[in-house]
């Protein structure tokens, strides 16, 4: 497919459940231009007219005739599978655009259709005949990815072997260099070291994983590699169904969707919110606010703060929603002191303690004895498998000594507890 930039309106193209062949499920067209120009979403009639169709969102999007109006942009599933801030400097290498030269020519359509592979259940091309997917089964070594990554950070010429593997996983979200691969036959997202990481946040995120499994969380499979001298973290998607004979894809949207939120109104977001929300729509919905909760008290014990509503998703089959794995966690260096969450925490807001985790335990399903005894039993658990998870990680001693009672089980978070 050849990319044309300044592009209004494209098919939307689903996966649904248990299905290998996408179908077209809609169009989305931009109002007008410019930035967080508002568009208009439309199930096609063939889609409608499917016994097993589903509709986008359990709260929103019904399955009904007509056009379905964004406030803002897009809507909130569709931007969720749009690239965030490394696809699109991805992007922009490839094209030779400047930022300012994007903002002007480029629109969100063409931010969709440019991806070339992405995670989740949903596609973008202008056409409805055929969907071309780019699966990535047959993915360039990861030293040659790496190699690429690097070049993007760097501004760096690229040789036409180095150019042909930034086409990979452009649609993925976060800030840092990633791409989709395929890794002893399974698909996953490779995360690199970046140029101006101050600390070693590969295995910073690799621990909080392995911390994350320890604590009885879900996470997905992931390995920690040496990839050319630098640390690589390969993570297993969990958006993708390997058994059988054919992949299926995985529906999810964001917590930030969940909570009809965009980026403009981020700020709002709120684990009690979620926790309602896992109420309405969940399956287990019990079980589902009981993770929740322990999902908040594990990012506040070990300091990761970006846990925004883009870093929590949901499945959706079409009848009730769960949460996906826990992803993007991170232990976070600091210098000490009181720190917030990216989400409101309870009735103190988004601080970063365990007395406010525990003031609103209530809308988890939790009474105050079974909210603390999810506490006790994390600390008791990151204390004493700490040095061990650490050490596997291969975190410099001197660091990991550091981040004990500073960012890890910090004395604020703790306080009154």
């Amino acid at each position: 497919m050849i990319f044309r930039p300044g592009q209004r309106e494209t098919a939307v193209w689903i996966h649904l459940p248990g299905q290998a062949e996408p179908v077209v499920c809609g169009r989305v067209a931009l109002r007008q231009l410019g930035p967080n120009a508002a568009s208009d979403y439309v199930y096609g009639r063939s889609y409608l007219a499917r016994s097993d169709a589903i509709p986008l969102l359990p709260h929103d999007l019904p399955l009904e005739r007509g056009v379905h109006a964004a406030r803002r942009g897009l809507h909130g599933v569709l931007r969720d599978a749009a690239p965030d801030a490394w696809g699109r400097r991805v992007l922009l290498y490839r094209l030779r655009m400047s930022e300012s030269r994007a903002d002007s020519e480029l629109t969100e359509i063409d931010y969709l259709q440019a991806a070339r592979q992405r995670v989740g259940a949903l596609h973008f091309q202008p056409g409805v005949d055929r969907l071309e997917i780019n699966e990535p089964m047959d993915t360039p070594d990861l030293e040659t990815l790496a190699r690429a990554a690097r070049a993007v950070e760097t501004q760096a010429p690229l040789d036409p072997e180095l150019a042909a593997a930034l086409l990979h996983g452009t649609s993925i979200g976060g800030a840092r260099p990633k791409v989709l691969v395929c890794h002893n036959a399974k698909p996953c997202i490779a995360k690199f070291s970046s140029t101006t990481d101050q600390h070693p946040m590969v295995r910073l995120e690799a621990l909080a994983l392995d911390l994350a499994r320890r604590c009885g969380l879900e996470v997905p499979g992931h390995e920690r590699l040496d990839v050319a001298g630098r640390d690589a973290l390969l993570v297993e998607r969990f958006d993708v169904d390997t058994t059988g004979e054919h992949h299926t894809r995985h529906h999810f949207f964001s917590a930030l969707t969940a909570l009809k939120l965009d980026e403009m109104e981020a700020r709002y977001a709120s684990y009690v919110d979620l926790a309602d929300y896992l109420r309405r729509f969940g399956a287990s919905p019990v079980e589902q606010c009981h993770e929740l909760f322990s999902r908040m008290v594990f990012n506040i014990l070990i300091g990761n703060t970006d846990d925004h509503a883009r870093n929590h998703a949901l499945f959706w089959g079409g009848d009730t929603v769960r949460l996906t794995p826990a992803y993007d966690l991170c232990v976070m260096p600091r210098v000490g002191g009181e720190s917030t969450q990216a989400m409101e925490v309870g009735s103190e807001g988004k601080r970063s303690s365990l007395s406010n985790a525990l003031s609103k335990c209530g809308r988890f399903g939790l009474d105050r004895l079974q909210a603390e005894t999810i506490c006790r039993d994390m600390i008791d658990t990151i204390t004493d498998t700490w040095a061990d998870a650490a050490s596997h990680a291969e975190l410099p001693t001197a660091l990991s000594r550091h981040l004990m009672r500073r960012s890890v089980l910090a004395e604020s978070v703790l306080v009154d507890f």
